[in-house]
């Protein structure tokens, strides 16, 4: 680790950006499907949308839960498989596969072809924010777990205020499959940016399969994982649907999806900063207050987003409430395993997208079903109570475990 001490302080922050930049690019492959979803399902089901456009979107909306299910596989898979490799290496294989997967997304010539290479896409996402939040958390210094992972997903969230609006504008107006290589060329520069920038980082002594298989068998990473995943889906069945939601129930242009994308993003900005910002001091605190906002968010988006201002402020505090649970869930699960790190990380990574999975599938579901475009706002409320609760089981068992450590 002397290396990294003897760094000055413009190379790590020149360092820790090359991380965040991969945090960007995935940030525009995750959420740009959620704004082009009506673009995508023209082109790849033209029949289903002919006859129904409403069940044509939610049939397109499994484009979305195919990644998040590569997410869910590949996550804890190359903890395990990667766990002796040096962090920056695993970094940049990461973002190799990413790059690949990316294209062949866009050059996918079937609906069924682009959900496969859609799954593959997802299989790098888990651990690169775990390896790459480490990495950065190791170039901070100690104690830095909850704010390392907040600057890598600093760069999701700045996707979410630039990019994916920008790169939204370019799928509607040059087709969706040039955004996506859009999407992989800056896959491409992040790697080129990591090979470049970042130093290698020595992986932990005491790191092996076995230790982070074992992670798996604590009560308290499963019950924490289920909360990350339930809690966290409703955003996700928000987020999902909100260009329908803005041109269909606030009645307003496509022109004007992007720039509710900005104002989710900004929020998502907020949200992400607050929460690096303070679970490293208050876990506990954050993720209470995070859920009750993410609740209040998505009950005052569905009751006012046929107009403008409610889509508008609705979305900003979807994003800033649910981002803020991010970093803290993360330090979270890397603190009820301790000595599995990469798996703490990933299993986060994991819960994040069963939470996008089941988000996008039951936000379809209810659509589908005839409910309205603003009905999975109203199941997020459910998901983000039933959440709630779950943290405060979990934060209940550790006050409990306490007294019994002492005696």
């Amino acid at each position: 680790m002397e290396s990294l001490n003897l760094l000055n302080r413009r190379k790590r922050l020149v360092a820790l950006l090359a991380l965040a930049l991969g945090g960007v690019a995935i940030g525009l492959t995750e959420f740009v499907a959620m704004g082009l979803l009506p673009e995508m399902t023209r082109d790849l089901l033209p029949d289903v949308w002919a006859r129904t456009p409403e069940t044509a979107v939610a049939q397109t909306g499994w484009v979305i839960t195919a990644y998040a299910m590569g997410v869910v596989v590949g996550a804890p898979l190359i903890a395990v498989l990667a766990v002796r490799m040096p962090r920056k290496r695993l970094v940049l294989s990461l973002l190799v596969l990413f790059t690949v997967a990316t294209v062949a997304s866009a050059l996918a010539p079937t609906f069924e072809t682009v959900l496969a290479a859609r799954f593959v896409a997802g299989i790098p996402h888990g651990a690169y924010f775990g390896a790459a939040g480490l990495l950065a958390a190791a170039l901070m210094g100690p104690g830095n777990e909850a704010r390392g992972f907040a600057i890598v997903l600093g760069g999701l969230t700045l996707a979410n205020v630039a990019g994916v609006p920008a790169i939204t504008h370019l799928g509607q107006t040059s087709g969706w499959r040039i955004a996506y290589l859009v999407i992989a060329a800056v896959f491409l520069l992040t790697t080129l940016a990591v090979l470049a920038l970042v130093p290698p980082v020595p992986t932990p002594v005491q790191g092996s399969p076995a230790a982070e298989l074992r992670a798996l068998g604590r009560p308290q990473v499963w019950l924490v994982a289920v909360t990350a995943a339930i809690g966290f889906a409703g955003f996700f069945a928000v987020n999902t649907y909100i260009s329908p939601v803005t041109t269909e129930v606030a009645g307003l242009s496509t022109g004007q999806v992007p720039w509710v994308l900005v104002s989710l993003g900004l929020g998502m900005t907020v949200g992400n900063a607050y929460g690096g910002m303070f679970a490293d001091r208050n876990l506990r605190g954050v993720v209470i207050v995070s859920f009750c906002g993410a609740i209040c968010s998505m009950a005052f988006f569905a009751d006012t987003a046929r107009t403008v201002t409610g889509v508008y402020i609705g979305a900003f505090l979807i994003g800033a409430t649910c981002l803020a649970l991010g970093p803290a869930l993360q330090a979270r699960l890397i603190a009820v395993a301790p000595d599995a790190q990469l798996m703490g990380a990933a299993v986060n990574q994991s819960a994040m997208n069963i939470a996008n999975s089941l988000g996008a599938a039951v936000g379809g579901l209810v659509i589908a079903r005839g409910y309205g475009y603003l009905a999975p706002a109203w199941t997020g409320v459910a998901l983000g109570v039933a959440g709630l609760l779950l943290a405060i089981v979990s934060f209940a068992l550790d006050r409990e475990r306490r007294p019994l450590a002492r005696t």
